[in-house]
């Protein structure tokens, strides 16, 4: 049975190591965000450093889920100290198991504060697609079709929450969950 693989990406206001309490809040909320959000029915598994080390994306061993990459619209730092963006890469049964965890909890009391946190660029900051149950999908899957959303909008290889796809392709019947600027 298909899974889907849901990419999210944005750009920080100020780096990750920015001691500030902004920064600091978002950084300290990730590690529970991540754990409420593993138990939701419907998750599967999201990309994880080897290490564990958040900090060094770039550097970092992410094994199957490939090496870490960013869209070629991201123009801030590289490096541990320079690094301002916050991605994820994950793994889902469903549609809406996913919506329930995003738009829920902590997750969903993080998304209210996405504006002290996040720049607005102009991008799309997550897109899905499917993929079958031996794939696992990497950073520069999730790249690519971040990019491809932006530039051509929703399609069954890169969609959204609001204009979605079922596996074969089909538009589905949950057009109208999402939020508001998805439509």
């Amino acid at each position: 049975m298909p899974r889907l693989a849901l990419y999210t990406f944005g750009v920080l206001k100020s780096p990750l190591v920015d001691p500030t309490p902004l920064t600091r809040e978002f950084y300290d909320i990730g590690g529970a965000v991540y754990r409420e959000i593993s138990r939701y029915p419907g998750y599967l598994a999201h990309a994880e450093a080897a290490d564990g080390d958040q900090g060094a994306l770039f550097e970092a061993d992410w094994g199957a889920w490939g090496e870490f990459t960013v869209p070629t619209w991201y123009g801030k730092g590289r490096t541990v100290e320079t690094t301002a963006l916050a991605a994820t890469l994950s793994l889902w049964t469903d549609l809406v198991p996913a919506f329930d965890a995003v738009y829920t909890g902590l997750h969903r009391r993080a998304l209210n504060r996405r504006h002290d946190w996040f720049e607005r660029t102009g991008h799309p900051n997550y897109v899905f697609w499917w993929v079958s149950d031996e794939v696992i999908p990497t950073w520069r899957d999730g790249v690519a079709r971040l990019e491809d959303l932006h530039d051509h909008g929703s399609a069954p290889h890169a969609f959204t929450f609001h204009r979605s796809f079922s596996p074969e392709g089909a538009a589905t019947g949950v057009r109208d969950i999402g939020p508001r600027n998805d439509r």
